[in-house]
């Protein structure tokens, strides 16, 4: 599958990365750290020009074009660091509970910054879009409450770590609609979709609670749970088009900057 290849290819570079790093003497916490100071200057970024529509080009004319491709250059090394600090920690034998529990903590301010940067962009317009401000709250709050929920399941025992956005996909769909300069694209899609991950993770949790075993991979089930492509686990055809129709909403969806709660407020 694409979804294999492309993961394989990039843990093999990571791990050979990773093995430089640890070499070099570089710390696992060093990388986390690292990490946040760069989301959260890609946070700045987004507040200071996130885009208020579809557009492609690199035209100084362009409006926080030239924001956007700095946030996304800064998110990528981000990203990267997120993926090292785990593997040095293994490969280099220093992971800790600290480093551990340090890296799932900066991952929620992490969400916080995108967000919080988008939120402040759509606010601080003229006039100010109050309905794309409350989409990033919700967007940011669904990304919480994903974490949340598979953390409140582990904490019973239960492994949660079902449906579809996970971390990493919500991370990916920020760097392709941020270097799509597609922004509003964004922040629909994730004030909507990630709450189906979150009521899945309390379903799956409450089932398991209540003495039933759910089925977590569709190979397993009847042909019902089969055609639902959106649960089957990564690195699978079913989730290769998923993802598909979700990076082509990035990429294509084009949404003018709507404002219905904006005008409820003002009349």
């Amino acid at each position: 599958m694409i979804g294999r290849a492309i993961g394989l290819g990039i843990a093999a570079a990571r791990d050979r990365t990773a093995r430089l790093l640890v070499r070099l003497g570089v710390r696992p916490n060093y990388l986390t750290l690292a990490g946040m100071v760069l989301t959260t200057a890609a946070g700045v970024c987004y507040a200071v020009g996130a885009s208020s529509g579809f557009g492609w080009s690199l035209s100084p004319r362009a409006a926080g074009n030239i924001y956007l491709l700095l946030a996304g250059v800064l998110l990528l090394l981000s990203s990267a660091c997120d993926m090292l600090d785990g593997a040095v920690a293994k490969i280099g034998g220093s992971g800790t509970a600290l480093g551990a529990f340090l890296d799932s903590t900066l991952d929620r301010y992490g969400d916080f910054v995108v967000y919080a940067g988008l939120a402040a962009h759509y606010a601080s317009m003229r006039p100010a879009n109050a309905t794309f401000v409350l989409l990033c709250m919700v967007a940011l709050f669904n990304a919480f409450m994903v974490s949340y929920a598979r953390a409140r399941g582990e904490g019973l025992s239960v492994a949660s770590s079902v449906g579809y956005w996970q971390r990493g996909e919500r991370s990916t769909a920020i760097l392709i609609a941020t270097f799509a300069y597609n922004m509003p694209a964004l922040v629909v899609q994730q004030a909507v979709l990630p709450a189906l991950t979150v009521v899945r993770r309390i379903l799956h949790v409450k089932a398991v609670i209540e003495g039933r075993r759910p089925v977590v991979d569709p190979r397993e089930g009847g042909l019902g749970l089969k055609i639902r492509l959106w649960r089957w686990p990564r690195m699978t055809l079913p989730y290769d088009l998923v993802t598909a129709v979700n990076i082509a909403f990035l990429l294509f969806a084009r949404f003018r900057l709507f404002d219905p709660l904006g005008g409820w407020l003002a009349g």
